[in-house]
């Protein structure tokens, strides 16, 4: 499958203290990559070098087959989406007006507004005044203004920092819709949940190094343990082996109908993250 981004030795240093330390990674064509880590960790400074904002100190890093210096060109910035903490708006204007002057601006037909807005669901509150918006609603209309365009590749930092569960499902299900389009997601995040439900693949960034990448089920595989966990009809909880012996032993519990629930001991990509690198996601 062809590769979208390209990323090789990555280095990004700031006053001599390293915040990327040879970071290699590719992005497919067509999938959800999750660039997870903690705060400070280097995310967002990989989103700036792959988006153009940033040079990186040492190594390369290419998009759409090409150095990411041609991203400022007029017929690049059509092809892809950036979401960010600082990506502004217009306070004095209606969510409406703010997603009217960015299709003017980049030649988007305006029908696609209602769609942009559906996704974020905000359909209803279309000509409310920006100023008056809570962070989490400002969140949203930055993320329907990046899709107004249906960019080829889109880069999320962080999306749902600021949201409700009810709106962050509501933004994976149109996020999911979108890349069943066609585009690409490069996701930032600390929330492992938001990485397990919506990456094809994860990428563990820590200290500015990347420590484990793969698909979320193949990570989850490889450090699980071999047990599952029985709750029994008093309550108790006991921790059978998986294979023979530990078969037997449930069958026989569940012969004496003793059985309330059974648990694989399968765990998240938080605790893989800890177990790895020893740090909290925070």
């Amino acid at each position: 499958m062809e590769n979208i981004i390209e990323v090789k030795d990555l280095v990004k240093t700031f006053s001599n203290q390293p915040a990327l330390e040879g970071v290699n990674f590719q992005v497919k064509k067509g999938e959800i990559f999750g660039f997870l880590g903690p705060s400070g960790s280097g995310k967002t400074t990989t989103i700036k070098i792959l988006t153009g904002q940033m040079n990186p100190t040492t190594g390369s890093a290419s998009v759409f087959g090409g150095p990411v210096s041609k991203l400022k060109q007029s017929d690049y910035r059509k092809r892809f989406g950036v979401l960010t903490d600082n990506s502004g708006l217009y306070e004095r204007l209606s969510i409406n007006d703010n997603l009217k002057l960015y299709c003017d601006l980049y030649d988007v037909p305006r029908s696609r507004i209602e769609e942009s807005l559906a996704i974020v669901n905000l359909t209803n509150e279309k000509n409310k005044k920006t100023s008056a918006l809570s962070k989490g609603m400002k969140q949203r209309v930055i993320l329907a203004r990046t899709l107004l365009h249906e960019p080829e590749l889109l880069f999320l930092d962080e999306p749902t920092s600021a949201l409700d569960p009810t709106n962050t499902l509501h933004i994976y299900e149109g996020l999911r819709a979108l890349n069943a389009k066609g585009t690409t997601i490069f996701l930032t995040t600390h929330d492992m949940y938001e990485a397990d439900t919506l990456c094809d693949r994860v990428a563990f960034l820590n200290k500015g190094k990347i420590q484990l990448l793969d698909t979320p089920d193949n990570l989850k595989r490889k450090y699980a343990e071999e047990t599952i966990t029985v709750e029994l009809s008093n309550e108790q909880k006991i921790v059978i082996p998986i294979g023979a012996e530990g078969a037997q032993q449930l069958y026989e519990l569940m012969k004496t109908d003793q059985v309330a629930r059974i648990h694989s001991n399968e765990p998240t990509l938080g605790d893989i993250f800890i177990q790895v690198t020893g740090r909290k996601l925070a």
